[in-house]
């Protein structure tokens, strides 16, 4: 089965040729954040929607599923970056003037909080504060061969098909999509990939997407496998500050996992934050590979529903955490990580984190015993850690990142 894109100037032919079964397709976004800001902006078109119940089966066979990405070749930033080597004591006075409204409000407000947000702050507060106000990180080849590695992997069980979004509600139903399906294929074949998942924790919205999910063959229990894959340049295993960030990764995507599972969702807490009308009517492409599907939705509160329903058909994750290292140049394996989850550490490391997002204190530099880290970061030459090694980091991230784990 081969997935028709949305735009025919955009469409391309699809490797399916095999004689095994159809691969199932996943809605994949690949540029949300900008997406959902120009959306913002964009007409609503919406009328009253006719309640779907979810009586309506999915489909069992689990390889139908669809999967769309968004159209876009437009930058909806609206930003013009500067160097910050260019902004000199300036760029330095205009940081210090903003930190006091949150990065939050600034950098998200009205968007969630991504894993990675909450990684790349565990990495070095201060290298995050410079991504939000001087421009993101520079994307090298060690970062590029990791993404395609993740691409490769999620082609083997979903494919991608294109389509156009004309609204906020559209993004939306896109990622509520793409969680469902997953879903449904992960409790039909016990395996998904690059699965997309949505939370609130401690009164922030968080996303992110799932390397992998897989059931366990041998246990009784039926509790999902959480897999993380990380892709090295060296062929060696990564510093523990670097199995750390890992860790910390897995241990947000079971937290807000057991709480989709135990239907733990504000649904009107989500409109409201997102500014969403829950009666808006999707595109007609959306409302077609949703009945295509097997779950027919008109409206994003349709969609919300089955989403809701779907997840609360799971268990919560297995208490067992995996971590799993891969050379780039073969892709051979390292060596895998299994680790319990702690939620008391994670409870802390996430207080920590959003201590900094919420502004109730300025960024901390990274640890005195992890300063290598700075010899990869791009702004060594302007970083006060660095130009002033007797720096100290802040003592509660001192002391959340020393925490045993």
């Amino acid at each position: 089965m081969s997935g028709s894109h949305a735009d025919s100037t955009q469409s391309q032919d699809v490797n399916s040729v095999n004689v095994t079964p159809d691969i199932p397709i996943e809605i994949v976004s690949e540029e949300e954040m900008a997406l959902i800001d120009a959306a913002l902006a964009a007409p609503r078109c919406c009328s009253p929607s006719s309640s779907l119940s979810f009586a309506s089966q999915l489909q069992r066979n689990a390889r139908f599923i669809h999967s769309i990405s968004f159209l876009s070749k437009r930058s909806f930033s609206g930003r013009t970056e500067s160097d910050i080597e260019d902004l000199g004591h300036l760029g330095m006075t205009q940081k210090r003037n903003i930190i006091a409204k949150s990065l939050l409000d600034r950098f998200r407000k009205n968007r969630a909080l991504s894993v990675t947000d909450v990684t790349d702050t565990e990495w070095c507060e201060k290298k995050m504060e410079f991504n939000l106000l001087f421009g993101s990180k520079k994307v090298n080849k060690v970062m590029k061969v990791g993404r395609a590695r993740h691409a490769e992997l999620e082609k083997e069980v979903t494919e991608k098909v294109k389509v156009r979004v004309r609204s906020t509600e559209d993004i939306w139903a896109v990622k509520l999509f793409n969680s469902i399906t997953g879903v449904n294929q992960l409790l039909f074949e016990g395996l998904t990939r690059e699965l997309p998942i949505l939370g609130f924790i401690k009164g922030v919205w968080m996303v992110g997407v799932i390397d992998e999910i897989q059931m366990p063959v041998k246990e009784t229990a039926r509790n999902p496998i959480l897999v993380d894959t990380k892709t090295r340049a060296q062929y060696t295993l990564p510093a523990e500050s670097q199995k750390r960030n890992g860790r910390l990764q897995l241990m947000c995507y079971k937290y807000m996992w057991d709480n989709l599972a135990a239907d733990n969702f504000p649904s009107m807490q989500f409109y409201d934050f997102f500014s969403l009308n829950s009666d808006c009517i999707l595109s007609e492409e959306i409302i077609e590979k949703t009945f295509n599907a097997g779950f027919p939705a008109k409206t994003l509160g349709d969609l919300v529903k089955y989403f809701r329903n779907m997840w609360n058909m799971l268990p919560a994750s297995h208490n067992q955490l995996l971590l799993r290292y891969e050379f780039q140049k073969d892709q051979s394996l390292l060596g895998e990580e299994k680790f319990a989850y702690d939620y008391d550490l994670f409870n802390s490391q996430i207080e920590v984190c959003l201590e900094f997002w919420k502004g109730e204190r300025g960024a901390s530099f990274t640890p005195l015993e992890d300063r290598w880290k700075c010899r990869y970061c791009q702004f060594e030459s302007v970083c006060p850690a660095v130009l002033k090694p007797e720096i100290t980091p802040i003592p509660s991230q001192t002391d959340c990142n020393n925490t045993p784990s």
